[in-house]
C-alpha cells in the first residue's frame, strides 16, 4: 500500500498501482476532481442566494425530486447527517412551504417528506440554471469530447459506488 505522503512527494520509485496508473497520476486526479468539485459547489451557492433555500435544504429537495417522498431516516441517510439535524432541516423547508409531511396509506405510523409545487419550482429553476452554466463551461468541447467526458464519469460514479458499497 502506498502512503499518501508518498504520493504527496511524486516520487514513486517508478511503482505503479493495480489500474496501471501512477502515484502521481492518482495524486493529480484527486487534486482536479477536488478542484472542480469545488468550482460547481461554489457556482451553485451563487445561484442559491437568489432563492430563499440553503443549499443542504437544496440536497435534501433534490434527493426526494430524484427518489420521492422519503421518511426523514430516509432523507438523513442520503444527506449523511443526523436524524435531528435532518428533522430541523424538514421543519424550516416546511415552514417555508417547500415541503409536507403526509401520513403514509399503508401505515399510519409512517410519515413521508413529499416536495411542494414551490418546492419543485425552485429545484428546477435551479438545476437549469446549473445546466446553463456547466454548458457554458463546455462551450469549446466538440460533441465527441462531452460523450467521452459523459461516459467517462458515468464510469467513475458507477466504480465508486459500487467500491462504497462493499
Amino acid at each position: 500500500m502506498i502512503k499518501y505522503d508518498y504520493i504527496l512527494n511524486g516520487s514513486s520509485g517508478g511503482k505503479v498501482l493495480k489500474n496501471n496508473s501512477t502515484p502521481e497520476q492518482i495524486a493529480k486526479l484527486e487534486k482536479k476532481l477536488r478542484h472542480i468539485s469545488g468550482a460547481i459547489k461554489q457556482n451553485g451557492r451563487k445561484i442559491l442566494n437568489n432563492y430563499p433555500i440553503t443549499n443542504p435544504q437544496f440536497i435534501a429537495l433534490q434527493w426526494l425530486k430524484e427518489e420521492g417522498d422519503m421518511t426523514i431516516g430516509e432523507l438523513s441517510a442520503k444527506n449523511g447527517l443526523a436524524f435531528s439535524t435532518t428533522t430541523d432541516l424538514v421543519d424550516r423547508m416546511e415552514k417555508n412551504e417547500l415541503v409536507e409531511r403526509v401520513r403514509d396509506m399503508n401505515d399510519r405510523r409512517v410519515v413521508r417528506i413529499h416536495v411542494l409545487e414551490k418546492g419543485h419550482r425552485i429545484i428546477e429553476e435551479v438545476i437549469l440554471k446549473r445546466q446553463e452554466y456547466l454548458n457554458n463551461v463546455l462551450e469549446n468541447f466538440t460533441e465527441e469530447q462531452t460523450t467521452t467526458l459523459i461516459e467517462l464519469l458515468n464510469l467513475l460514479h458507477a466504480q465508486m459506488k459500487s467500491i462504497n458499497e462493499k
